[in-house]
Protein backbone atom coordinates (compact mmCIF):
# COMPACT_ATOMS: atom_id res chain seq x y z
CA UNK A 1 0.00 0.00 0.00
CA UNK A 2 1.34 3.11 -1.19
CA UNK A 3 1.26 5.99 1.48
CA UNK A 4 1.68 9.75 0.35
CA UNK A 5 -0.70 11.66 2.60
CA UNK A 6 -1.52 10.39 6.02
CA UNK A 7 -3.82 10.99 8.87
CA UNK A 8 -2.14 9.48 12.39
CA UNK A 9 -4.63 9.40 14.77
CA UNK A 10 -3.07 9.47 18.34
CA UNK A 11 -5.14 9.17 21.90
CA UNK A 12 -4.77 11.61 24.28
CA UNK A 13 -3.96 9.25 27.05
CA UNK A 14 -0.80 7.73 25.06
CA UNK A 15 1.29 11.06 25.83
CA UNK A 16 0.87 10.16 29.63
CA UNK A 17 3.66 8.12 29.13
CA UNK A 18 4.58 5.95 32.05
CA UNK A 19 4.72 8.91 34.60
CA UNK A 20 0.94 9.15 34.82
CA UNK A 21 1.26 12.50 33.91
CA UNK A 22 -1.04 14.77 31.66
CA UNK A 23 1.79 15.14 28.74
CA UNK A 24 4.91 13.32 29.47
CA UNK A 25 7.71 15.55 27.90
CA UNK A 26 9.44 12.34 26.88
CA UNK A 27 7.05 10.47 25.30
CA UNK A 28 6.38 13.93 23.61
CA UNK A 29 9.11 14.17 22.04
CA UNK A 30 8.83 10.30 20.84
CA UNK A 31 6.58 11.35 18.93
CA UNK A 32 7.56 14.37 17.35
CA UNK A 33 10.53 12.24 16.15
CA UNK A 34 8.69 9.87 15.26
CA UNK A 35 6.70 12.25 13.26
CA UNK A 36 9.66 14.17 11.75
CA UNK A 37 11.01 10.50 10.41
CA UNK A 38 8.62 10.20 8.36
CA UNK A 39 8.30 14.13 7.03
CA UNK A 40 12.05 13.22 5.88
CA UNK A 41 10.70 10.97 3.44
CA UNK A 42 8.23 13.78 2.04
CA UNK A 43 5.11 12.44 3.32
CA UNK A 44 2.46 14.29 4.01
CA UNK A 45 1.06 14.21 7.45
CA UNK A 46 -1.84 15.18 9.43
CA UNK A 47 -2.25 13.92 12.65
CA UNK A 48 -5.91 14.27 15.12
CA UNK A 49 -5.19 13.68 18.88
CA UNK A 50 -6.97 12.96 21.51
CA UNK A 51 -8.08 15.03 24.74
CA UNK A 52 -8.84 11.56 27.54
CA UNK A 53 -5.14 12.59 29.10
CA UNK A 54 -6.79 16.00 29.99
CA UNK A 55 -10.54 15.45 29.93
CA UNK A 56 -12.47 12.63 28.61
CA UNK A 57 -15.95 14.11 28.24
CA UNK A 58 -18.75 13.64 30.83
CA UNK A 59 -21.74 10.98 29.47
CA UNK A 60 -24.29 13.18 31.33
CA UNK A 61 -24.11 12.66 34.91
CA UNK A 62 -26.82 12.60 37.46
CA UNK A 63 -26.20 15.76 39.04
CA UNK A 64 -27.08 17.33 35.84
CA UNK A 65 -24.00 17.75 34.24
CA UNK A 66 -24.25 18.68 31.02
CA UNK A 67 -23.15 16.14 27.99
CA UNK A 68 -23.01 18.59 25.78
CA UNK A 69 -20.89 21.31 27.80
CA UNK A 70 -18.44 18.29 28.83
CA UNK A 71 -18.10 16.98 25.07
CA UNK A 72 -16.86 20.93 24.14
CA UNK A 73 -14.56 20.96 27.42
CA UNK A 74 -12.79 17.20 25.42
CA UNK A 75 -12.54 19.25 22.58
CA UNK A 76 -10.40 22.00 24.31
CA UNK A 77 -8.34 19.14 26.19
CA UNK A 78 -7.66 17.98 22.17
CA UNK A 79 -6.40 21.65 21.33
CA UNK A 80 -3.95 21.30 24.48
CA UNK A 81 -2.69 18.47 23.27
CA UNK A 82 -2.42 19.61 19.81
CA UNK A 83 -0.39 22.50 20.88
CA UNK A 84 1.91 20.30 23.26
CA UNK A 85 2.49 19.11 20.02
CA UNK A 86 2.80 21.54 17.71
CA UNK A 87 6.05 22.97 19.84
CA UNK A 88 7.62 20.05 19.83
CA UNK A 89 7.37 19.49 16.64
CA UNK A 90 8.57 23.04 15.99
CA UNK A 91 11.70 22.74 18.13
CA UNK A 92 12.54 19.92 15.50
CA UNK A 93 12.87 22.64 12.70
CA UNK A 94 9.44 20.86 11.60
CA UNK A 95 6.97 23.67 10.27
CA UNK A 96 2.95 23.07 11.19
CA UNK A 97 -0.39 24.54 11.11
CA UNK A 98 -3.15 24.14 14.21
CA UNK A 99 -6.70 23.72 12.94
CA UNK A 100 -9.59 22.49 14.45
CA UNK A 101 -13.27 21.96 14.35
CA UNK A 102 -13.42 25.28 16.65
CA UNK A 103 -11.28 28.21 16.24
CA UNK A 104 -9.82 29.81 19.21
CA UNK A 105 -7.92 33.32 17.76
CA UNK A 106 -4.93 33.47 17.74
CA UNK A 107 -3.55 29.69 18.14
CA UNK A 108 -6.07 27.62 16.33
CA UNK A 109 -7.71 28.14 12.94
CA UNK A 110 -11.00 26.95 11.64
CA UNK A 111 -10.55 23.89 9.66
CA UNK A 112 -11.12 24.24 6.12
CA UNK A 113 -10.63 21.48 4.05
CA UNK A 114 -9.59 23.26 1.30
CA UNK A 115 -6.41 25.09 3.32
CA UNK A 116 -5.44 22.25 4.85
CA UNK A 117 -4.96 20.28 1.31
CA UNK A 118 -2.97 23.34 0.57
CA UNK A 119 -0.83 23.87 3.95
CA UNK A 120 -0.29 19.77 3.35
CA UNK A 121 1.15 20.30 -0.17
CA UNK A 122 3.41 22.98 1.37
CA UNK A 123 5.01 20.74 3.36
CA UNK A 124 3.30 21.54 6.64
CA UNK A 125 2.04 19.17 9.37
CA UNK A 126 -1.48 19.63 9.77
CA UNK A 127 -2.57 19.00 13.43
CA UNK A 128 -6.61 19.30 13.65
CA UNK A 129 -8.05 19.48 17.19
CA UNK A 130 -11.17 20.30 18.46
CA UNK A 131 -12.85 16.78 17.10
CA UNK A 132 -15.40 17.47 14.26
CA UNK A 133 -17.10 21.00 16.31
CA UNK A 134 -19.93 18.97 17.74
CA UNK A 135 -20.69 17.39 20.37
CA UNK A 136 -21.99 13.60 20.13
CA UNK A 137 -19.06 13.00 17.98
CA UNK A 138 -15.68 11.13 19.08
CA UNK A 139 -11.84 11.66 17.75
CA UNK A 140 -12.44 8.39 16.30
CA UNK A 141 -15.01 10.09 14.20
CA UNK A 142 -13.27 13.50 13.94
CA UNK A 143 -10.19 11.33 12.68
CA UNK A 144 -12.17 9.75 9.82
CA UNK A 145 -13.99 12.92 8.56
CA UNK A 146 -10.99 14.61 8.56
CA UNK A 147 -8.65 11.94 6.51
CA UNK A 148 -11.71 11.69 4.04
CA UNK A 149 -11.72 15.10 3.34
CA UNK A 150 -8.08 16.02 3.16
CA UNK A 151 -7.90 12.49 0.74
CA UNK A 152 -5.48 11.14 2.86
CA UNK A 153 -4.49 7.40 1.91
CA UNK A 154 -5.08 5.80 4.93
CA UNK A 155 -5.24 6.31 8.70
CA UNK A 156 -2.76 5.35 10.72
CA UNK A 157 -3.88 4.60 14.59
CA UNK A 158 -1.09 4.50 16.46
CA UNK A 159 -1.54 2.31 19.61
CA UNK A 160 -0.13 0.35 22.55
CA UNK A 161 -0.38 -2.61 20.82
CA UNK A 162 0.87 -4.18 17.61
CA UNK A 163 -2.04 -4.50 15.42
CA UNK A 164 -5.76 -5.77 15.93
CA UNK A 165 -6.02 -9.45 17.94
CA UNK A 166 -9.05 -11.66 18.49
CA UNK A 167 -8.11 -10.66 21.82
CA UNK A 168 -7.28 -8.42 24.11
CA UNK A 169 -3.55 -9.31 24.44
CA UNK A 170 -2.62 -7.70 27.74
CA UNK A 171 -5.12 -10.07 29.17
CA UNK A 172 -4.93 -13.46 27.11
CA UNK A 173 -1.22 -14.48 26.02
CA UNK A 174 -2.77 -16.87 23.37
CA UNK A 175 -4.54 -13.73 21.23
CA UNK A 176 -4.11 -13.86 17.73
CA UNK A 177 -2.49 -11.12 15.36
CA UNK A 178 -4.37 -10.16 12.22
CA UNK A 179 -1.85 -9.02 9.48
CA UNK A 180 -5.07 -7.72 7.13
CA UNK A 181 -8.41 -7.70 7.31
CA UNK A 182 -12.21 -6.36 5.50
CA UNK A 183 -14.17 -3.79 7.22
CA UNK A 184 -16.65 -6.25 6.99
CA UNK A 185 -14.79 -9.38 8.92
CA UNK A 186 -14.05 -6.56 11.62
CA UNK A 187 -17.16 -5.34 12.21
CA UNK A 188 -18.64 -9.25 11.80
CA UNK A 189 -16.30 -10.16 14.56
CA UNK A 190 -17.21 -6.96 16.94
CA UNK A 191 -13.38 -5.84 16.52
CA UNK A 192 -13.71 -2.16 18.19
CA UNK A 193 -10.85 -0.80 15.83
CA UNK A 194 -13.04 2.72 16.04
CA UNK A 195 -16.33 3.99 17.07
CA UNK A 196 -19.45 2.16 14.44
CA UNK A 197 -20.01 6.11 13.16
CA UNK A 198 -15.82 6.23 11.93
CA UNK A 199 -15.63 2.98 10.82
CA UNK A 200 -18.81 2.85 8.81
CA UNK A 201 -17.50 6.75 7.10
CA UNK A 202 -14.25 4.75 6.77
CA UNK A 203 -15.82 1.69 4.64
CA UNK A 204 -18.06 4.03 2.69
CA UNK A 205 -15.56 5.91 1.70
CA UNK A 206 -12.93 3.04 0.94
CA UNK A 207 -10.33 4.55 3.71
CA UNK A 208 -8.03 2.12 4.99
CA UNK A 209 -6.78 1.77 8.58
CA UNK A 210 -3.73 0.63 9.87
CA UNK A 211 -3.52 0.22 13.66
CA UNK A 212 0.12 -0.41 14.53
CA UNK A 213 2.55 0.16 17.96
CA UNK A 214 3.03 4.03 18.24
CA UNK A 215 5.51 3.02 21.19
CA UNK A 216 8.03 1.01 19.22
CA UNK A 217 10.66 3.32 17.63
CA UNK A 218 10.61 3.18 13.17
CA UNK A 219 7.36 1.83 13.48
CA UNK A 220 5.73 4.81 12.48
CA UNK A 221 8.38 4.88 8.92
CA UNK A 222 8.04 1.07 8.18
CA UNK A 223 4.28 1.84 8.01
CA UNK A 224 4.46 4.45 5.58
CA UNK A 225 6.78 2.91 3.52
CA UNK A 226 4.75 -0.28 3.18
CA UNK A 227 6.62 -2.83 5.47
CA UNK A 228 4.60 -5.47 7.32
CA UNK A 229 3.96 -3.41 10.32
CA UNK A 230 0.50 -3.84 12.47
CA UNK A 231 -2.91 -4.83 11.21
CA UNK A 232 -4.60 -3.48 8.21
CA UNK A 233 -8.55 -3.21 7.45
CA UNK A 234 -9.75 -2.12 3.62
Amino acid sequence: MKLNRILLKLSGESLMGDQNESIDALKLASYADEIKSVTDEKIQVAVVLGGGNIFRGLQGTDDGTDRVQGDYMGMLATVINSLALQDALEKRGIRSKLMGGIAIDPVCERMIRRKAIEYLEQGFIVIISGGTGNPFFTTDTASALRAVEIKADAILKGTRVDGVYNADPEKDPSAVRYDTMSFEEAYGKGLKIMDLTAFTLCKENHLPIVVFNMNVKGNLLKVVRGEKVGTVVK
